[in-house]
């Protein structure tokens, strides 16, 4: 490309620069700075610098517990839309029909036209304690679940929410992958079953981890679902950094607290990074 073509990519790309500075790198940059203040100077005389609100956070276990619940919750997440996914994004991927692919396309895509509130407040009516689950177990001479208000309901709320993200990552990256290896393989004696253990799914696995990735860090952010669905008997980091905002105006720990979990997004990012480049032999990804 010569130096007019290069320019003019510049030019091309410098909306999106700015865009990102303004509403992505300028607020991370002021949490940071806010995580080291001993109060918001706008508001306040006298602020100064202090590591005060990250050594409260390794003092005491409480934090770590919050993070461990997060990043659990954010794993079963994973796991369960990863588990449920894999096999629809598949027959998506492979499914000869037009008509057909486009109906389960739109089955995939439709609960995301409604709003997360909307969602999470449909499950809620399902799994409560006088919901219907509970009262067709009733009926059915069953003694009621706890379904609401731990980690096993704030887990299924998500998986609604996020598993069309994993579907559609995964559909993406299994379509790219040539049928014909796996016919390949059936001609040389292998079983559809191994066909597909031994080709399609390691081919498969830079999808696997994308979708990983994103539904991870979105299920670790996520503030709505969890408050609804865990009732405040389960703390997450989200929930906790809107307690110190709203209910205790300590905006420094908050920012503190946003940077711990940021920095679990970013350690997840590099762990990506690394176990793609080790699984495509391209180091240069690391």
């Amino acid at each position: 490309m010569n130096r007019t073509g290069a320019n003019v990519m510049g030019l091309a790309l410098l909306p999106s620069a700015l865009f990102f500075a303004l509403f992505f790198f300028l607020p991370i940059g002021l949490m940071a700075v806010m995580s080291f203040l001993t109060g918001n100077p706008v508001v306040m005389p006298n602020v100064t610098a202090t590591t005060r609100h990250y050594e409260r956070i390794l003092d005491d276990p409480y934090y770590f517990e919050v993070m461990w619940t997060t990043v659990r919750i954010g794993l079963y997440t994973t796991a369960a839309t990863l588990v449920l996914g894999y096999p629809l994004a598949h027959l998506m991927a492979r499914i000869k029909s037009r008509s057909l692919h486009a109906l389960l396309l739109m089955a995939v895509l439709m609960p995301m036209l409604t709003g997360i509130v909307v969602r999470t407040f449909a499950w809620m009516a399902l799994l409560s304690d006088k919901g219907v689950v509970n009262q067709i177990l009733q009926a059915l001479g069953f003694v009621p679940m706890q379904l609401m208000y731990n980690e096993f309901g704030i887990v299924l709320g998500l998986v609604h929410i996020y598993l069309p993200f994993m579907i559609l990552t995964l559909t993406g990256v299994i379509g790219r992958i040539d049928e014909r290896l796996e016919q390949a393989a059936q001609n040389l004696g292998a079983s559809p079953i191994r066909a597909f253990i031994e080709v399609t799914l390691p081919l498969s696995v830079p999808g696997i981890l994308a979708g990983s990735l994103l539904v991870f860090a979105l299920a670790i952010s996520a503030y709505v679902t969890p408050i609804l669905m865990g009732g405040f008997q389960i703390m997450t980091l989200p929930i906790l950094i809107y307690q110190q905002i709203s209910a205790n105006f300590n905006i420094g720990f908050a920012a503190a607290l946003g940077m711990v979990l940021l920095t679990l997004s970013l350690i997840l990012v590099f762990a990506y990074n690394h176990i793609l480049a080790a699984v495509s032999g391209q180091r240069d990804l690391a």
